[in-house]
């Protein structure tokens, strides 16, 4: 299958991402932003966390609401967007407000912003595309799938809230996963 159109924009510190060989990617990691946009999601991607190596937090693809899709580091790097199995996954980012601007508020849980078709159907032409291009690619999960940790809520330290919800219960499972050759992580 052809790729979907994709936008290479890469971020200013992709190549000082740590390179590794595709072979070794099954996994693909699928996220919500939390932010109101993708300009905000780009402000935030292009921050230096690591300063020892220079590098932010980030997924390789963004898709927005519309359904374009952009590529800000090349899957043969390892990008920084889920804690213990960066190595191997491909990140893949959702433009959602999610929890957004107050994500571990106790009062602030719900993930109300629905996905818009156009972004299910890049999503799916872009999971088969990587599919054909990553022949080691099996398996796919949410970010809450792998990161289930709890922190104490910003607005009741008594109470704790999950860390990372996305993409969501409104994320459709079924659809995507009728429509792709991979097994989601139990």
């Amino acid at each position: 299958m052809p790729a979907p159109p994709i936008l290479h924009a890469p971020l200013p510190y992709e190549n000082r991402l740590q390179a590794r060989d595709i072979a070794g990617v099954d996994l693909v990691v699928i996220h919500c932003t939390e932010l109101p946009d993708l300009a905000t999601a780009r402000e935030y991607g292009e921050r230096i966390h690591y300063p020892g190596s220079g590098t932010g937090n980030s997924g390789h693809f963004y898709l927005d609401r519309d359904g374009s899709v952009q590529q800000w580091v090349d899957p043969a790097r390892i990008a920084h967007h889920v804690r213990g199995y960066n190595a191997r996954a491909i990140g893949i980012e959702l433009v959602n407000r999610g929890r957004w601007p107050h994500w571990h508020d106790a009062t602030h849980q719900a993930m109300e912003e629905p996905y818009t078709a156009a972004q299910i159907a890049a999503l799916i032409d872009l999971l088969v595309h990587l599919c054909d291009a990553l022949p080691s690619l099996r398996q796919i999960a949410g970010h809450e799938d792998l990161d289930t940790d709890e922190v104490p809520a910003l607005d009741d330290p008594a109470q704790r809230v999950r860390r990372k919800r996305d993409p969501g219960p409104l994320f459709p499972w079924g659809e995507v996963l009728e429509a792709v050759p991979l097994e989601r992580i139990p």
